[in-house]
């Protein structure tokens, strides 16, 4: 519940914003509804509050929120515009803001990001957000453009009002302290930078590098270079945003010696020119970075010129465009003539932005610290609305701060003054009044009378109190707190905690002002306006802040009215969570310190103070004795509580220090160097860093007793309340209503203080009353609620911890007197809700615990502590990081307060926050969370503990959160974990209130208020067996724990020594001896032994224990032995449940283990033969398998193995319960209620036939047919009906079984699905009850049927599940099995084919050929010359006595050699048997290929290797140890470049070479076809033997004989046997027509007169061809020419047919030629050459 305040502090309202760019960035953003109803910090409560975990903004509706959440954690990328944009996204954007980014993260500028959700959020968050930014080291707008151009722009004061922060500036003397200030208010110097003209220089990056220098990465102002930074501005042109720096006092860090505030105008101040003149008046020095600056630019410059108290130029112009200069309208001659100081005209052209950084910063330190006037944003702010700018604080704000005023009215006199006139309740007579009643209890306790001296005390003080009237300021104070108008009352609220927060730091700080020494040297710089921005060194700060009462803004009274009607019409909307987020400030305030007090905190020597800024270690020690100066003061001030019993208050009595009083003159009171002085120094780190100067600011502002907080005046309104109880009737009306009150602030995040530490005492009846006005407000449902605790000591800063959490603020009690219990409400989430079964989470802050080491103040932190433990369901106890010497002391108090509650009821679930990771912190860490495990172990009765009894232990989460609390000032970075811390301490939280709700029922309001009764009434009798003042028992009792612990690991370190044996003898049993009964009685006997192991041991652990308790007599042995056996107890059945379990894995892991080995071995021997089937396959069919054939193949094998592998049994799962509520829902559904009774016989015995009878039918239906053979027929035919739908339901359970599934509930809804619709099908007059008993005779069947296939599946279901899991796994590794071998299998085939199988038959065939020439020369001797093959041939020719072989002889004498050749080669070849031959030299080349892959092998077993170079191998082994010739080729090419297993390679290949040699032992069995067997031959037979007796080719030019001469290379040519003419066409010429011509006529007569012509025509012919010899013996041999002439005669007749022409005329004795003389001339005409 929340109100949302849609009213800012200004009284004007706002107008929804035009159609306009900048309207659009808000529309992009989501923010569009917030600009008429603002964001208010209810809103965090869902954007941070409840967010556990640091989420990426996925669309940019997403970027204000990330932004927020991202802020409020303190993340240093809060600022980032970057999101996971969708493509739809992007596509609807404006294309101009993504423009040159495409699908970039970042659409839109991180500077617009931050601009609109400050103009969508109301003050209180604006100025919640600029806290956290300038804790993140960011800039904070501080004029902020108003979306609509018309409107004025508004300047925000109020959000800088919280700011505050320490810096130490480097003065000497008295000026070197820290100091303390707030944003709005503070002296310092206003440094403004604007940008006149282009310029290619980073303005806002020169300012990192001023404001941060060049060794720190923080980017305080965004610019183009950051993320998203490129991107156009298209809202925040106009904004003028700021940056604190602050000095830290170390001069070799700091960059400048004072504090300063750096402003940025966002774009070009030509356009901005009101802004322009504001920051003229405002700045103490005016930067302007100058580009080319055109005519209108340098008019502007100079008319500003003079309105800026210091003026500095930045020239950034072109140089190549020298009349546009800057120097060329302002140079170094005119320097003078403007007034400028020299220097104040920077080049800056040819610089980057860290070089001119440096440069700016040496011209602003010759300038600092007294060079330049002081102002303060507060006067900025008056000047601004004169100049017609909208300041945010209004009409209401004024109100109340005027309201503010009159409430302190009179405390410039002092606090201690004004609690005693104005706040009196809460002074001595309420501390003994609570005194009293606690001796009163204890003595009612022990049954004693009540002393009467007490009692007249006691009615003395009540009559005292009686009188009390209500004081002027708490009257303002509840008359504004009843204000009906509640922005007004947050308005009064949050300025009354700043306003005393600023009062305080005013009295801490000195007198004079920072800078009063140098304040009047600056008058001369002052603007025209300097009597408004003078503030005297001694004005204080009510003379400073008097504009906010005293002002006179013109604000119409029709405005105000109108804003105080509509803030009375919204205030009746109670929601929680509103105002615990509207207080502003962070309460970090300081205590007033007195005069002399001060002089022995800061005041040095002065030569100590020169070393301190040499030596910076110097400087931190002498801060630390400081330090231990004012402890040892503190130390020696007696104990203030005053016996005097007077009713009203004196000065000191209230045990708080005074400005005046005795004890500053007390010469006991001087400060002296203690041994503690020299232990802490021993203690400092020797590291010269920032840190200690932390340390210097922390120290440096003790609490002051007599400081005063908001929380003050809640206390006293309570205790006004409370005294209508003591004096009944007295209270008025209104006081009657605070309770009302009270419950409105709580509802608003204002905490309500449970106890008062300050007294220690409860006031009970104004609790009730305000938890009973809560309860009536709540809903009745909404009641339930969780208490969260924060616990840590009074430097602990438990406010800021619980602020970074949840958002809330309680009282700080770390630099003022605030102690005690406070406590708010926050209204869960529903998400939140469920988890947690609570409705409200209260959280209860401790502050000011173990402040003070006094007896008094000891007993009240105790009873503070106990109380707080004793109300938590979940107790954060806060670790701090500054323990040091208190360290006993608050340890000892968290202890008892864990002991005592531990004793008085249940213990809250504890969880441990350290601040940081320093030895102290983490042993202080490991002390408490062992403690709070010991005690949050439930004690148990060990005597009645049996199996059903169990411990319950919560173990502590420990978190280390590096907060930005320890930081004192803002120039100290935050941890870049610190988001991360935040967000993981948050989860263990609401983890730990999880595990609440798991351990108990959340309680109402009235539960709690009894509990604290409860409680309270506990501590006041001190009930417990641990007094209030004991430290001894918590010491001991930590020191046991630590003791036990050590006990504890070695104990555990032996079970798990243990248990690794056990798990050795677990996995020794065999896989193949594995059976369920031995590994299942192996495990029994195990687990026996370890319950025995762990017994022997814990009992050990409590013989140590006892021993223990007997020798320290601290420990009372009955109060804690039960804790601790309690502990051990649970200790040993936690042990024993965890071996118990871990044994059980082991077991389940061994034979999970076995199992699935044992399925892998079954499914991989499955694949196995499914892949040699499809290798085999795929090797014959040359078909390659798609992967859709592949997994079929698999599939098959899957189920196979599957459906055979013996599954482990497990637990039967009865199907039977799950079938009867299927069919109840169906028959429900059907109308069909009154059969749920035939239910009750699914699953038992049952008929295997379902029967039809006569109810089945109704009554008109068996009427109307009780004459046709008594209904007879009509059952005949439902009975078919049920047997079809029967055998359906049959061949349904039939394919259901052989599917590799486990039954489903889908099953049985089919099943009967498909009896209604067979009924539908078939229209018969029947009754529901036929289809009810036959479903419920289907559903018993199933029952039997699919209980078969569940059993099936229902064993080993985590085995089946795991196995199902990686099936697509195997089947991968199936497919690529397959490839890999099919790839391996046809990379062999390949090989073999076109390397193996070619160098074999080569091998085989090439040595053949000459094999058979030698035979055939060898047998016949016509082939050993080349006339002897001529013989042959005509003497074959003669004896065949053909007529065509003549012809062919004669016209193709080439191609008739060869075919005879060939005749001769096929004959021969016929009668040989090359079988034999072939088959030897095939085992040969088949044995040197295997002995040369073999050798190749050697080495490469199972390793994946290219192919390529080893087959180069394999063929060069052959070749060199074979002398065989490979044919290689196809090795050239990539072919073969692929890697596989080369083992698997060679199987195959050796495969496929046996296979080929088979194959080829076949073939060479086979009848030889010689045809098939020459052309195998590499050398052919004939083709060789015709090349040998071929002889010369030339023929004879006249008869065409062929050349006879054998001489290789002759170049004459002869011819034996010519041929006559008659052989040849006539158109040949022939040596016949000549020599035969005469002797043809007359046979031998005139033989010498032919001989003499025959001569006469070769001489002739000699001429003619002289490379051929004819001589006349050849024309006349009658020998050689016998066989022609033979010839002729035989064939004359032939001759002239094929020639076409006349027989020749041929003598007769030619006819008379027998064939055996034509032979034998043949042969004497051979034998004669």
């Amino acid at each position: 519940m929340s109100v949302k305040l849609s009213k800012r502090l200004s009284s004007k309202k706002k107008k929804p914003p035009k159609n306009n760019a900048q309207a659009e960035v808000l529309n992009m953003l989501g923010l569009e509804a917030f600009w008429t109803t603002p964001l208010d910090p209810a809103s965090m409560l869902d954007i941070s509050t409840w967010t556990l975990e640091n989420q990426a903004p996925l669309e940019l509706k997403d970027l204000p929120n990330a932004f927020l959440q991202r802020l409020w954690l303190l993340n240093p990328d809060s600022r980032s515009p970057c999101c996971k944009l969708s493509h739809d996204i992007l596509n609807n954007a404006n294309k101009e803001i993504i423009n040159g980014f495409g699908e970039s993260q970042c659409a839109v500028n991180p500077l617009d990001l931050v601009t609109a959700v400050f103009m969508s959020a109301n003050t209180f968050l604006q100025q919640e957000m600029t806290v956290r930014m300038m804790q993140c080291q960011f800039a904070v707008p501080l004029v902020l453009p108003n979306i609509d151009p018309e409107e004025p722009s508004q300047f925000l004061l109020w959000p800088l009002r919280s700011v505050v922060s320490q810096w130490r500036s480097h003065f000497p003397d008295k000026h070197s302290k820290v100091h303390e200030g707030d944003l709005a208010s503070t002296h310092m110097p206003m440094l403004s930078c604007v940008k006149l003209g282009h310029c290619g220089v980073s303005k806002s990056q020169v300012l990192n590098n001023v404001i941060n220098g060049l060794r720190s990465p923080r980017e305080t102002f965004l610019h183009r270079g950051m993320d998203g930074g490129q991107l156009p501005r298209r809202l925040s042109n106009g904004l003028v945003e700021i940056g604190w720096y602050l000095p830290t006092g170390d001069t070799t860090r700091d960059i400048f010696p004072v504090p300063m505030v750096i402003s940025n105008l966002r774009g070009d101040a030509s356009t901005h020119e009101k802004y322009l003149s504001l920051l003229c008046q405002v700045s103490s020095a005016l930067v302007v970075f100058c580009g080319n600056l055109r005519e209108k630019e340098k008019q502007l410059l100079a008319s500003y010129k003079n309105m800026a108290s210091k003026l500095i130029l930045i020239d950034l112009s072109d140089t190549e465009r020298n009349e546009n200069r800057v120097v060329g309208f302002v140079d170094q001659n005119l320097e003078l003539d403007m007034g400028l100081p020299r220097g104040s005209v920077l080049q800056g052209g040819a610089l980057s932005e860290e070089e001119l950084g440096n440069r700016l910063c040496d011209t602003l330190k010759d300038l600092l610290p007294d060079k330049l006037k002081l102002v303060t944003l507060e006067e900025a702010a008056k000047l601004a609305e004169e100049q017609g700018f909208h300041v945010d604080e209004g009409v209401i704000c004024k109100k109340a701060m005027a309201t503010v005023e009159e409430v302190l009215k009179g405390l410039d006199e002092g606090s201690a003054q004004f609690r005693e006139k104005q706040l009196p309740l809460q002074g001595s007579l309420w501390n003994k009044l609570a005194e009293i009643e606690k001796k009163e209890r204890k003595q009612r306790k022990e049954g004693q009378e009540i002393n009467t001296q007490l009692q007249k005390e006691k009615k003395d003080i009540l009559v005292a109190l009686s009188s009390y009237k209500m004081t002027p300021a708490m009257k303002i104070f509840t008359d504004a707190l009843f204000t009906t108008d509640k922005v007004e009352r947050t308005c009064f609220l949050s300025w009354m905690k700043l306003k005393l927060k600023l009062m305080q730091i005013e009295k801490q700080n000195t007198p004079d002002n920072l800078f009063a020494t140098l304040q009047t040297e600056n008058n001369d710089y002052m603007p025209e306006h300097s009597d408004e921005l003078k503030n005297g060194a001694d004005d204080d700060l009510g003379d400073s802040d008097s504009f906010c009462t005293d002002s006179t803004f013109e604000d119409e009274q029709t405005e105000e009215q109108l804003v105080n009607s509509e803030l009375q019409s919204s205030e009746q909307q109670f929601e929680i969570g509103q105002e615990h987020i509207l207080q502003m400030s962070t309460e970090t305030t300081i205590e007033p310190q007195s005069p002399q007090k001060e002089d022995l905190e800061y005041t040095h020597d002065p030569g100590t103070e020169q070393q301190s800024y040499m030596m910076l270690n110097e400087n931190e020690v002498q801060g630390e004795e400081s330090f231990e100066n004012k402890v040892c003061f503190e130390e020696q001030i007696a104990d203030p509580v005053s016996e005097n019993q007077n009713s009203h208050l004196e000065p000191g009595e209230n045990g708080t220090l005074t400005w005046q009083g005795k004890q500053q003159d007390d010469p006991g009171l001087t400060p002296a160097k203690s041994d503690s002085t020299s232990s802490v120094q021993q203690h400092m780190s020797p590291d010269v860093s920032f840190e200690h100067h932390e340390v210097s600011y922390s120290q440096s502002f003790e609490h002051d007793p007599s400081s005063l907080g908001l929380e003050h005046f809640l206390r006293e309104m309570g205790l006004i309340f409370e005294l209508t109880h003591i004096s009944p009737g007295s209270g008025s009306q209104n006081v009657l209503r605070l309770p009302s009150l009270a419950t409105d602030l709580l509802l608003y995040g204002i905490p309500l203080e449970l106890m008062d530490g300050d007294a220690s005492n409860i006031p009970i009846h104004w609790l009730g009353c305000v938890f009973a006005e809560l309860k009536r407000r709540l809903p009745q449902e909404q009641r339930r609620t969780r208490v969260l605790t924060n616990l840590g000591v009074h430097h602990a800063r438990n406010a800021e911890v619980l602020s970074a959490l949840f958002g809330v603020k309680f009282p700080e009690g770390r630099k003022r007197s605030t102690k005690g219990l406070y406590m708010v409400t926050l209204c869960l989430p529903d998400n939140l809700r469920k988890d947690m079964e609570c409705d409200f989470l209260l959280l209860i802050d401790v502050e000011g615990l173990c402040s003070d080491n006094k007896r008094n103040t000891l007993i009240c932190d105790n009873e503070m502590a106990t109380v707080a433990t004793g109300l938590s369901d979940v107790l954060m106890q806060n670790i701090s990081s500054h323990a040091g010497a208190d360290f006993e002391t608050n340890f000892t108090v968290i202890v008892n307060a864990l002991l005592r509650i531990q004793e008085y009821g249940p213990m809250p679930i504890c969880q441990l926050l350290v601040q940081d990771e320093g030895l102290n912190s983490i042993l202080q860490a490991s002390q408490l969370r062992r403690v709070s495990d010991m005690l949050q172990t439930e004690t148990g009765n060990r005597e009645t503990n049996n199996a059903d009894h169990h411990y319950a232990k919560t173990t502590s989460c420990t978190t280390c959160v590096k907060g930005p609390w320890n930081n004192m000032s803002l120039s100290e970075p935050t941890d870049t974990k610190y988001s991360e811390a935040v967000l993981k301490l948050k989860q263990n939280l609401f983890g730990a209130l999880k595990k609440c709700a798991a351990k108990s029922e959340a309680t109402g309001l009235p539960e709690f208020m009894r509990r604290l009764c409860a409680i309270w009434d506990a501590v006041r009798e001190e009930s417990f067996s641990i007094g209030l003042q004991n430290t001894d028992i918590a010491l001991a009792f930590s020191l046991m724990c630590t003791e036990l612990s050590q006990w504890e690991d070695s104990f555990l370190e032996h079970m798990e020594s243990w248990l690794m044996g056990a798990t050795r003898k677990i996995f020794a049993t065999k896989a193949k001896t594995l059976d369920p009964v031995i590994q299942n009685g192996l495990l029994s006997e195990l687990k026996d032994e370890a319950r025995a192991e762990v017994k022997t041991e814990v009992d050990k652990l409590r013989s140590k224990v006892e021993a223990s308790l007997m020798k320290d007599d601290t420990l009372n042995m009955n109060t804690f032995k039960p804790v601790l056996m309690s502990n051990m107890d649970a200790l040993q059945e936690q042990v024993t449940e965890e071996i118990m379990q871990k044994l059980e894995t082991v077991n389940e892991t061994h034979c999970s283990s076995t199992q699935l080995e044992k399925f892998e071995t079954l499914l991989e021997k499955e694949q196995e033969s499914k892949l040699k089937t499809l290798i085999e396959n795929s090797k014959s069919t040359k078909v390659l398998l798609q992967d859709a054939e592949l997994e079929e193949e698999f599939e098959g094998a899957w189920s196979k193995v599957l459906s055979n592998f013996d599954f482990r049994p497990s637990e039967m799962d009865d199907i039977t319960a799950r079938v009867t509520d299927i069919l109840k829902e169906n028959l429900i559904k059907r109308g069909l209620q009154k059969h749920l009774k035939k239910l009750e016989v699914i699953g038992q015995n049952q008929s295997s036939t379902f029967y039809v009878y006569d109810e089945h039918f109704g009554y008109r239906s068996r009427l109307k047919h009780m004459f046709e053979d008594n209904n007879r027929l009509q059952r005949l035919e439902a009975q078919r009906v049920a047997c079809s739908i029967i055998e359906d339901y049959q061949q349904f359970v039939a394919d259901k079984s052989s599917s590799p599934a486990d039954f489903s509930d889908s099953y049985i809804t089919e099943v009967l699905e498909n009896v209604e619709k067979a009924l539908r099908e078939k229209s018969m007059e029947i009754k529901s009850a036929f289809e009810v008993d036959l479903k419920v005779y289907l559903c018993s069947a199933a029952c039997q049927d699919f209980q078969k296939l569940h059993d099936r599946y229902a064993k080993d279901r985590e085995l089946l599940t795991c196995i199902s899991a990686t099936k697509n796994t195997y089947l991968a590794e199936f497919i690529y099995q397959f490839r890999k071998r099919d790839q391996c299998q046809r990379m062999a085939q390949t090989f073999t084919s076109m390397v193996i199988k070619p160098t074999v038959l080569d091998y085989i065939y090439r040595p053949l050929g000459m094999c058979i020439i030698e035979e055939i020369r060898g047998k016949a001797p016509q082939y050993q010359s080349r006339r002897a093959f001529h013989q042959s041939l005509l003497e074959e020719l003669i004896k065949e006595d053909c007529f065509e072989s003549f012809l062919e002889y004669l016209h193709s004498y080439d191609n008739f050699r060869l075919r005879k050749v060939q005749e001769t080669v096929v004959a021969h070849l016929s009668e040989l048997n090359l079988d034999k031959c072939r088959q030897q030299r095939l085992g040969e080349i088949v044995g040197k290929f295997a002995a040369a892959v073999s050798k190749t092998a050697e080495g490469t077993n199972g390793v994946l290797s290219d192919a390529k170079p080893l087959l180069e191998r394999v063929c060069l082994t052959l070749e060199t140890d074979g002398d065989v010739d490979v044919t290689r080729a196809a090795l050239d090419g990539p072919l073969f470049s692929i890697t596989t297993e080369w083992d698997r390679f060679i199987t195959c290949l050796m495969e496929l070479l046996a296979a080929m040699r088979l194959d080829l032992a076949h073939e060479f069995s086979q009848k030889l076809d010689i045809t098939q067997f020459l052309q195998c031959l590499p050398i052919q037979p004939h083709d060789s033997l015709f090349n040998r007796v071929k002889g010369c080719d030339k023929q004879c030019p006249l008869c065409g004989a062929p050349c006879e001469l054998d001489e290789m290379g002759h170049e004459v040519h002869r011819a034996l046997l010519h041929r006559p003419k008659g052989m040849l066409p006539h158109n040949s010429c022939s040596l016949s027509d000549i020599s035969c011509s005469g002797s043809i006529s007359e046979g031998n007569l005139g033989l010498s007169k032919d001989t003499d012509d025959a001569s006469r025509a070769c001489r002739d012919l000699d001429s003619l061809y002289p490379d051929w010899s004819i001589s006349p013996e050849d024309l006349n041999s009658q020998t050689s020419n016998v066989y022609w002439r033979y010839v002729l005669a035989r064939f004359n007749e032939r001759f002239a047919r094929e020639y076409k022409q006349e027989p020749a005329k041929i003598p007769e004795a030619w006819k008379t030629i027998t064939k055996e003389e034509a032979l034998n001339s043949l042969k004497e005409a051979f034998l004669s050459d």
